[in-house]
């Protein structure tokens, strides 16, 4: 009996603290809120509200819908949600976390492509948001301020990551190589071809261009291997590098910007490659 009065206390007091303007956090939410952080749940389902709060579907759903309006919690797919920590503070901005949460939405993952540009010191450019390789289908989801996009990434090119850690948790990331490799096969996820060429000049001391190109043959993307080819000439660094992918036989010709014009300047017969943006603009930055 004691036990429960001082349990349903300690409610009202989390209540308390948290109550702030017009966000206010009732009972029953703070309850749930306080049972799942003592369970040391990241992510939970309906299920486990009604289990935690011994109430129906109906009532559990509107606990639900009313965390999710307060930001206390976010959708990840359908009937499954995941918790923002108390700490992330009254607005749910926390960006501290973002990395450890996607391992509890995903198992197949890494973090890629711009974010992890910006994470290996790359770019000096902050995302707009997380991107995430997968060989999973998997729906974007917003964290706090952040959204993650899940880029959906074939097996055979889904490899190259180690792990970092924060806070004595670990989260998966692709590795420098890898990261410039799946640049080269998807700029589009990195700011651009651009963004792409500034990331291997400030990366160009650190880089094992041997295992960059041993990443880009095993995802089996060639035209990658020629936009390397290219963009490391252009930038007058690597030159054995360069001069080694030119002596390549190409058949064909391919875009160098996947996602530029579709109209040639000019050609590169050295590397196989339709020209359709200026030198210039690969250096603009």
């Amino acid at each position: 009996m004691r036990n429960g009065y001082i349990f349903r206390v300690t409610i009202l007091m989390l209540e308390v603290i948290i109550v702030t303007g017009k966000i206010t956090l009732g009972p029953r939410e703070t309850r749930l809120l306080f049972e799942l952080e003592k369970e040391g749940r990241a992510t939970f389902d309906l299920g486990d509200v009604m289990r935690i709060t011994g109430f129906g579907r109906a009532d559990a759903w509107q606990i639900v819908y009313r965390l999710s309006r307060k930001r206390r919690i976010t959708r990840v797919e359908r009937g499954r949600y995941v918790l923002v920590p108390g700490r992330a503070g009254i607005e749910g901005d926390w960006s501290e976390s973002v990395f450890l949460i996607i391992p509890q939405v995903i198992d197949e993952y890494y973090v890629g492509f711009w974010t992890a540009m910006s994470h290996w010191g790359m770019t000096e450019q902050i995302p707009n948001a997380v991107f995430v390789a997968t060989p999973k289908r998997k729906r974007h989801f917003k964290y706090g301020e952040q959204m993650l996009r899940f880029i959906t990434i074939s097996r055979r090119k889904f490899f190259g990551f180690t792990q970092e850690r924060i806070d004595k948790e670990e989260f998966n990331i692709s590795t420098r190589e890898k990261t410039v490799a799946d640049a080269l096969v998807f700029p589009q996820y990195c700011g651009g071809l651009s963004e792409v060429a500034k990331a291997i000049w400030n990366s160009r001391n650190e880089l094992d261009w041997k295992k960059v190109i041993e990443c880009i043959e095993k995802m089996g993307v060639d035209v990658a291997l020629r936009r390397l080819g290219h963009i490391l000439r252009v930038l007058r660094t690597a030159p054995e590098v360069s001069r080694s992918l030119a002596k390549r036989k190409w058949y064909g010709f391919r875009f160098l910007d996947p996602i530029g014009p579709k109209k040639a300047l000019t050609y590169s017969k050295m590397f196989g490659l339709i020209i359709n943006v200026p030198d210039r603009k690969l250096t603009s930055w």
